[in-house]
C-alpha cells in the first residue's frame, strides 16, 4: 500500500466513513491514477475533469459511478492532499430515479421456500421481515435480537449522515425462523457469520449471490437484489395502511421525501384512484 493511499484511508477513518465508502473512494482514485499512469499527487482538478469526461463519453459509465468517482477525487484533493482545486466546477450528475422493484407475497414465499442453506433462508427473511439494508443485516449480532420486547436493534444504520441506531419490530414469524436457524447452525456472536470464519460476518458478495440464486430457483423473472426485499417490506407496509412517517422511521430514512417513492408502487394506493375511463363508461347515458 502506498503512503498516499494509507493516508487517505486514515483520513476517511477519522471522518467515520463507512467501509463501503472507503473501499469505493480508494478504487475510484486507483482507477484515476491508472488512467494517467501517474501518482495522484502529480495530477490536478483539470486532470480529474478530463477523466470524468472520459468516464461519461468513452466508457459510458453510469451517473452513479460518475458521482462516486467525483466524490472520491474531491476527498483526495481537498482533504488528503489539502489542495483547493475548485471541485464545485465539476457538477454532480442528476441520476435517473427509477421505481423500486417489489415482489408479490407469493413470490416472497417461493423465494424463502427454495433457499437451501438455513443461514441464507434466515437472512432473506430478515431482510424482508425487518426491512433492513444488507449492511445492517450482516452487522447484526445475537445480542441485537430482543425476543422479550420483540425488537431488533439496528446499529449505526446508514440514514442521512450515517451512524444512526434504530429499533425495528421483530415479527413472531421471523423470530421462529431465526430460532430454527440457530438450532441448526448455533451462531455464537454474529447472527450471520462467514462459513469459513465464524468470528467475522458474512461477506456482502456471498449474501448478494444467495439472494440472486434463490430468486432464480424460485422462477422470479424480476431483477432481484437484497435491497428488493427492503423495497418490498416498505411497499407492503404501505399497502397495509401504515403511514409514511412510521415507515420512514422503520427504514431509517433521514428525509421523508425518500420514503414517498413507495407511493408510486403501492398497489393499494394506485388502486384507490379510480380510472376516469371506468367512471366515464359507468355513467348512465341520458335518454
Amino acid at each position: 500500500m502506498t503512503p498516499l493511499r494509507r493516508r487517505m484511508i486514515e483520513d476517511m477513518t477519522l471522518r467515520n466513513l463507512s467501509p463501503h465508502t472507503v473501499e469505493a473512494y480508494v478504487l475510484a482514485v486507483k482507477q484515476f491514477a491508472n488512467h494517467y499512469g501517474r501518482s495522484p499527487e502529480q495530477l490536478s482538478a483539470g486532470h480529474a475533469r478530463e477523466y470524468l469526461l472520459h468516464l461519461v463519453r468513452d466508457q459510458h459509465a453510469s451517473w452513479s459511478r460518475y458521482n462516486l468517482a467525483r466524490c472520491g477525487l474531491q476527498f483526495l484533493f481537498r482533504i488528503t492532499l489539502g489542495r483547493d482545486e475548485h471541485f464545485e466546477k465539476l457538477p454532480c450528475a442528476r441520476t435517473p430515479r427509477r421505481l423500486p422493484t417489489v415482489l408479490a407475497p407469493e413470490e416472497l414465499r417461493r423465494l424463502f421456500d427454495v433457499a437451501r442453506d438455513p443461514r441464507h433462508k434466515a437472512l432473506l427473511m430478515t431482510l424482508y421481515g425487518a426491512g433492513l439494508r444488507l449492511s445492517e443485516a450482516l452487522a447484526l449480532k445475537l445480542a441485537d435480537i430482543d425476543s422479550r420486547r420483540m425488537l431488533i436493534h439496528v446499529r449505526l444504520g446508514k440514514g442521512t449522515g450515517g451512524g444512526k441506531d434504530r429499533m425495528v419490530k421483530l415479527s413472531a414469524q421471523l423470530l421462529n425462523a431465526l430460532r430454527d436457524y440457530w438450532r441448526l447452525r448455533h451462531p455464537k456472536n454474529w447472527l450471520f457469520p462467514r462459513a469459513s470464519d465464524p468470528d467475522r460476518p458474512m461477506e456482502d458478495g456471498t449474501a448478494y449471490r444467495a439472494v440472486v440464486r434463490a430468486a432464480r430457483r424460485a422462477g422470479i423473472t424480476k431483477r432481484v437484489s437484497p435491497h428488493t426485499l427492503r423495497h418490498s417490506y416498505a411497499t407492503h407496509l404501505l399497502d397495509a395502511g401504515t403511514d409514511l412517517r412510521t415507515i420512514q422511521l422503520l427504514l431509517g430514512h433521514g428525509n421523508l421525501k425518500t420514503t414517498t417513492i413507495y407511493l408510486h408502487v403501492s398497489q393499494a394506493k394506485l388502486n384507490a384512484a379510480a380510472s376516469p375511463l371506468d367512471r366515464l363508461y359507468a355513467q348512465t347515458p341520458t335518454s
